[in-house]
């Protein structure tokens, strides 16, 4: 039987190499139980664009709880408004192997709130 990280992990490497293919920005994210991370990868991989996390100062300022779908929301939309300044309006949404519901909805929806088009 397959442990349950190791089947997120070979559903994340199918969308990344579909991603990779298509050699577009790729918008990842990752959850753990207390926070939740994004981040806008060139088309090649290599280099982080723009960043975000339920961990950075002035988010937790905001909210009690990084673990949460407010948590997301948040992060989504710094996301977005990170990548704009960027310079960066299209990207490919990477949920990581995560099943695209609740915090993982709730930032892809707020990014696109932003501006994000993906």
């Amino acid at each position: 039987m397959i442990a349950k990280n190791q089947a997120r992990l070979r559903r994340a490497r199918k969308t990344r190499a579909k991603i990779a293919e298509l050699k577009v920005l790729r918008l990842s994210v990752h959850r753990t139980n207390s926070h939740i991370y994004a981040q806008v990868f060139s088309s090649c991989g290599s280099k982080v664009l723009a960043s975000a996390s339920s961990l950075e100062p002035e988010v937790r300022k905001e909210l009690t709880n990084g673990g949460n779908t407010a948590a997301a929301t948040v992060v989504g939309k710094l996301i977005a408004e990170r990548a704009k300044t960027a310079g960066i309006e299209q990207v490919a949404f990477d949920r990581g192997g995560f099943q695209y519901h609740g915090r993982v909805k709730a930032l892809a929806e707020a990014a696109r709130e932003a501006g994000l088009k993906f």
